[in-house]
């Protein structure tokens, strides 16, 4: 069990209570484990979705081939959380999500699969890190240049 907590934290970042919980409810079963704790981070999320996001982080993303670009705005509760290296993470994979697939609005940002990681919306990826983090994480804007 000890492997299994470690590993699902390494994906996850979620805490060691929420995993071992998890796997309990999951009979030990990793993958069964994974989507219960993906289910409880929307639950998470859609607690925390009424706090005022005030702070954050404008990123930027430029392609290899210098003719694509994105900046994002992406809100949290706090500053602390907007220095922290997995919310800084979240920002730069978002502005490339829109370089790369070129949403036309935050609805449609949110409903496209993350580049990165096929099976996972946009949404589910913020709801994921909402979780981790512990605080309302929201898109400000966002735009896409190209030449």
């Amino acid at each position: 069990m000890i492997n299994s907590v470690k590993k699902l934290r390494e994906q996850t970042g979620l805490s060691v209570a929420d995993i071992k919980n998890a796997l309990t409810e999951a009979n030990g079963n990793e993958a069964k484990a994974l989507e219960i704790l993906n289910s409880s981070g929307h639950k998470i999320a859609e607690k925390k979705i009424s706090r005022e996001a005030k702070e954050g982080v404008v990123e930027s993303y430029i392609h290899n081939n210098k003719k694509i670009g994105a900046i994002v705005v992406l809100h949290c509760e706090t500053d602390f959380v907007a220095k922290s290296p997995d919310f800084k993470d979240l920002a730069h994979d978002l502005a490339m999500q829109i370089a790369s697939m070129d949403p036309k609005d935050i609805d449609e940002l949110l409903k496209q699969p993350f580049i990165k990681e096929q099976e996972t919306t946009i949404k589910g990826l913020i709801d994921g890190n909402i979780a981790k983090l512990g605080e309302n994480i929201r898109v400000g804007d966002f735009v896409r240049f190209s030449v």
